[in-house]
């Protein structure tokens, strides 16, 4: 998907650039990408996923449940 940030009238070009790093860090582009630069085995990311699961239900349990 294509990140689009369109400069408004007398806005300055830092406040465009933050605004892009906002929108790629909110669509986790760079997150993304790191994860594809090497290939994982099925297995690792089933098990990367369980793991996943496992501390989201553990925070659950102690802080409640957040939405």
């Amino acid at each position: 998907m294509a990140i689009i940030v369109r400069k408004k009238p007398g806005e300055s070009d830092e406040r465009l650039i933050g605004a892009f790093k906002k929108k790629t860090l909110y669509e986790k582009v760079v997150e993304r990408a790191k994860e594809r630069a090497f290939y994982t085995k099925p297995s690792r990311a089933k098990y990367m996923k369980l793991r996943k699961a496992q501390r989201r239900r553990e925070y659950e349990r102690t802080n409640g449940k957040v939405s």
